[in-house]
């Protein structure tokens, strides 16, 4: 009976009595050998792999940041020092910035952006301007907006070079002209900002002049409000914005402020003719106590219409204007 059984064991393997005869690994059903264990950084899941690609995304992330401040890189300006790097977000925006000449040092676009009529015309004025252009994943731009909603596309704008209140002075003089300054005191909103740089720009000032603290800067704003006159029109910024009216005092300039309740009208206004700084306020608060007092003369814009107050840009465009036409008489 134990043969029998033994002989039917070998007939079957698949028994699960007694001992079965083996194939000695040379069936087509042998295993094949899969080689050396590969190191713990090619495994899929194992801690050497994971910290491997978390040290990869680390350089990766460092080199990044190193291309940004490439790109950012701008020296001081002059006496008056530099901002910081601003960014622009957004299709629409980054577009606009860029066909009204903002300067940029960078266009960043997200990895895999699905292209629109304002994504072109951004590649499109980028290229036309020497602009480069880095390609960035989506949570690089994430981080560097700090979570704004960029839609692919962030431009850097560099930090503007800001002259110092003193080099309006030799500008006039390298004209052989009479300073014509411009002055904003707490002015907050970019815009009005830049439309006073165009005002400038357009009727023969020097410069313009801001305070460092408490208003607005020429950022992207400004420089697309101003419409290129930026780039023609040096903008100086003032530590303290009535020693640097005192400062052009003594060099010998009028300081006439706008006030709704000036005691002369602009267009009696003979001081326009000569070396003046004219000094305009926010919209609502005017000009504030220590300007208003450093003042020599507060003059006012007639308004016969039911208008209480204008902004800086737009008063700022009528007394240039008036500056202008005198000293053409004159």
């Amino acid at each position: 009976m134990a043969g029998n059984s033994q002989r039917r064991n070998r007939r079957n393997p698949g028994s699960k009595k007694g001992a079965s005869v083996g194939t000695g690994g040379h069936s087509r059903k042998a295993l094949q050998g899969k080689g050396p264990t590969p190191p713990g950084e090619e495994r899929k899941g194992h801690p050497k792999q994971r910290a491997a690609n978390a040290a990869l995304k680390r350089e990766r992330d460092a080199k990044a940041r190193a291309g940004m401040r490439r790109a950012g890189g701008g020296g001081r300006g002059g006496r008056g020092g530099a901002g910081s790097a601003e960014l622009v977000v957004g299709r629409n925006s980054v577009a606009e910035a860029l066909q009204g000449g903002v300067p940029a040092t960078a266009l960043y676009v997200m990895q895999f952006i699905d292209t629109d009529d304002r994504v072109r015309e951004a590649f499109q004025a980028a290229n036309d301007r020497g602009i480069p252009l880095m390609e960035a994943p989506r949570p690089q731009l994430d981080q560097m907006t700090g979570g704004l909603n960029h839609q692919g596309l962030v431009l850097q704008v560099p930090p503007y070079e800001y002259a110092h209140p003193e080099d309006l002075l030799e500008i006039a003089a390298d004209a052989g002209q009479d300073a014509l300054i411009m002055a904003l005191d707490g002015v907050t909103d970019s815009r009005n900002l830049g439309a006073v740089v165009r005002s400038a720009a357009a009727f023969g000032a020097h410069g313009v002049v801001i305070p460092e603290r408490r208003a607005a800067g020429m950022t992207a704003g400004a420089w697309k409000t101003s419409s290129g006159a930026a780039a023609r029109l040096s903008v100086a910024r003032a530590t303290n914005l009535t020693r640097a009216l005192e400062a052009y005092q003594k060099a010998g300039l009028m300081v006439v402020g706008l006030a709704a309740d000036g005691e002369a009208e602009i267009g009696d206004l003979d001081a326009l003719t000569g070396p003046v700084v004219i000094v305009a306020g926010s919209e609502g608060r005017g000009l504030s106590r220590l300007v208003s007092e450093t003042c020599d003369l507060l003059v006012r814009i007639p308004m016969p219409g039911q208008t209480e107050s204008l902004n800086a840009g737009v008063a700022a465009g009528i007394v240039l204007y008036e500056a202008a036409r005198l000293r053409a008489k004159g």
